[in-house]
C-alpha cells in the first residue's frame, strides 16, 4: 500500500467485546430472516399476491438505478456519491463520510477544492485536495493533489502511477460540493463483511416482500 493511502486504523476492541457483538447482530438478522421466511411462505400461497409484490420489488430496484443513473448525467460524474475509506483527509474529512459530487468542465479545477480522483493502476478512486494546478501549452490543466493529513504531495508520496507527474482533468472524477459526516459508515461496514451485506440485502428483498402494502 502507497504511504498516505492507507486506512485510519481504529484502536482494536477487546476480541471478547467483539465477538460478543457481532454474535448478536448476527443472531437478530437470524431472527428476522426466519421470521420473513415465514411469511413469505404464506404468500408464496397466494400466487397473485406474490406475484404483485415482485413487481414491486423489481420497480424498486428499477427506480433506485434509474435514480443513480440520472445523478451520473446530472453531475456529470460517473461516481456522483463516494464515501471516504482513508483518513488521509483527517481532520477535515474522516472515514465513513459521504461525499457529493460535481464533475462539471464549465468550471476549472481550482486549488484548495476537494477533489475525488482515478488512478490507471488503483480500483478505489481517491479523496485529496488540490494543491496545484499547471496549464500546459496546449491550454489543458496538470492537477497537482495532497492528503491534508499527508506530509508529501502525491507525487512523491507515490500515490500516482510510476512516472506520473500530474493529474489531467480526466483523472478527476468529480470535486465534493456536498459532505455528509457518517453518512457512509455502514457502506464501510457492508464492505468489510460481504456476507453481512448479502444478509442486508435479502432481508431488505424481503422486507418488500411480504410487506402488507
Amino acid at each position: 500500500v502507497a504511504p498516505g493511502a492507507a486506512a485510519a486504523l481504529a484502536a482494536p476492541a477487546a476480541p471478547a467485546a467483539t465477538a460478543a457483538r457481532r454474535g448478536a447482530v448476527m443472531e437478530m438478522l437470524t431472527g428476522v430472516v426466519k421470521e420473513q421466511v415465514v411469511q413469505l411462505r404464506a404468500l408464496w400461497r397466494n400466487k397473485r399476491a406474490f406475484a404483485f409484490q415482485g413487481l414491486n420489488l423489481a420497480m424498486i430496484i428499477f427506480s433506485a438505478l434509474m435514480i443513480w443513473k440520472c445523478l451520473m448525467v446530472y453531475t456529470n460524474s460517473e461516481s456522483p456519491v463516494v464515501v471516504v475509506l482513508t483518513g488521509s483527509m483527517e481532520p477535515a474529512i474522516y472515514p465513513g463520510d459521504l461525499l457529493f459530487l460535481d464533475n462539471s468542465y464549465s468550471e476549472p479545477i481550482r486549488v484548495g477544492e476537494v477533489v475525488v480522483f482515478k488512478i490507471d493502476d488503483r480500483d478505489v478512486p481517491i479523496v485529496h485536495r488540490v494543491l496545484e494546478v499547471h496549464v500546459d501549452k496546449a491550454g489543458r490543466q496538470k492537477i497537482l493533489t495532497k492528503g491534508d493529513n499527508n506530509s508529501v504531495d502525491d507525487r512523491r508520496g507515490s500515490i500516482y502511477a510510476r512516472g506520473q507527474q500530474w493529474l489531467d482533468r480526466d483523472s478527476i472524477i468529480g470535486r465534493s460540493r456536498v459532505y455528509v459526516p457518517r453518512l457512509g459508515e455502514l457502506t464501510m461496514l457492508l464492505n468489510n463483511h460481504p456476507s453481512l451485506k448479502f444478509i442486508v440485502l435479502g432481508v431488505m428483498g424481503l422486507f418488500v416482500l411480504t410487506s402488507k402494502e
